[in-house]
């Protein structure tokens, strides 16, 4: 292979400017906004925190919903910018929102448990939206992990709620093929744990980042092409500021997570124990709608699907997104498409 002094030059030449522009670019962003969807403060315990959507317009849905997105990152990607918002989105449609919040973990809260969360915080919100609203049931709607602890609430408490709709859940973790499934087998939780206590984020998100290392790199080359643009980049800043962003888990919690869960895989089994009580899967028998990623690289679609045939429910739905894990909350079909339909099932569901 023969090299071409006269192209590397023009190659770094052309690198180079594009840097340059994109230092002007970044000169004039002053701040990167996510999550600027009015609402308001409700509800607290502890760190934990419930918030309200403000609406504009009354609610099309008479049944509030209530939104709890996974533990291992924040919320803000659900409302990520102005055009990339599923919240915002399906406050357009008519459904009249709140979302849970699970705060910043510290090491005073290493030793709160499954428990503590689901029959706890989730339990309390949910009792708070039902007696502000004076109706007794509600919307519920899990996004990732929170999805399947909305399942274990769906079967624990479904006299309190009118439908589940989970987005991209893990329920069945036999997959040895999924490498995020496969590590989580071998942890040696019980020692990170009781040598931790509340374990980092940074510490989970480093094992993400090796599921698909190429988009660690490939990420950063795209962006050379979006330099100039200042509403690319800013695309491309607020999702950096979301992964960024990453909270605590406690300790407790995700020892039982991982070891009842992803290395027992005790729930689909019909095994699991929350409280000294065995969750039943067959007691969710209210309506419910399952959306799964058909690209997902991170929740096997057999995992998410692997529920319907297991819950109590003759009232149930599959929706197919065809994107990967991330793109069911931003990507454009998620506007377009997926929230309507969400919204639309949801207030079927309340009459």
């Amino acid at each position: 292979m023969t090299l071409n002094p006269l192209g590397l030059l023009e190659e770094l030449s052309s690198t180079t400017q594009k840097l340059m522009k994109g230092y002007e670019t970044l000169q004039n962003i002053k701040e990167v906004d996510v999550a600027t969807l009015e609402k308001e403060l409700v509800w607290q315990r502890d760190k934990v925190k419930l918030y309200h959507y403000v609406r504009e317009t009354p609610a099309k849905c008479k049944i509030p919903v209530l939104v709890s997105f996974a533990m291992l990152n924040r919320h803000d990607v659900l409302d990520l910018q102005p055009d990339r918002s599923l919240m915002k989105k399906l406050l357009e449609e008519g459904l009249d929102i709140y979302i849970m919040d699970w705060g910043y973990p510290t090491q005073a809260d290493k030793y709160l448990t499954m428990e503590d969360y689901i029959d706890g915080y989730m339990n309390d919100a949910v009792d708070f939206i039902r007696k502000a609203h004076n109706v007794p049931k509600i919307h519920k709607q899990g996004i990732c992990q929170a999805g399947t602890y909305s399942m274990i609430y769906a079967s624990r408490y479904p006299e309190k709620l009118q439908s589940l709709t989970t987005y991209v859940a893990p329920f069945d973790f036999g997959d040895e093929d999924n490498m995020l499934f496969k590590w989580a087998k071998h942890i040696d939780v019980d020692n990170m744990v009781d040598c931790v206590g509340t374990i980092p984020g940074e510490m989970i998100d480093s094992a993400f980042g090796y599921l698909k290392p190429s988009m660690n790199v490939s990420k950063y080359i795209g962006v050379m092409d979006s330099l100039e643009d200042e509403d690319k980049l800013l695309n491309f800043l607020r999702m950096e500021h979301w992964k960024a962003d990453l909270p605590a888990i406690a300790g407790e919690m995700y020892r039982k997570y991982i070891k009842d869960l992803f290395r027992d895989n005790l729930l689909i089994k019909g095994k699991f124990y929350l409280g000294g009580t065995k969750v039943d899967l067959k007691k969710m028998n209210i309506p419910y709608l399952n959306v799964y990623a058909t690209s997902d690289n991170i929740i096997p679609n057999d995992s998410t699907k692997a529920v319907m045939e297991k819950i109590g429910s003759t009232d149930k739905q599959e929706i197919p997104f065809p994107g990967g894990h991330i793109g069911v909350f931003v990507g454009t079909k998620s506007q377009k498409d997926l929230a309507p339909a969400v919204a639309k099932w949801t207030i079927q569901k309340s009459k």
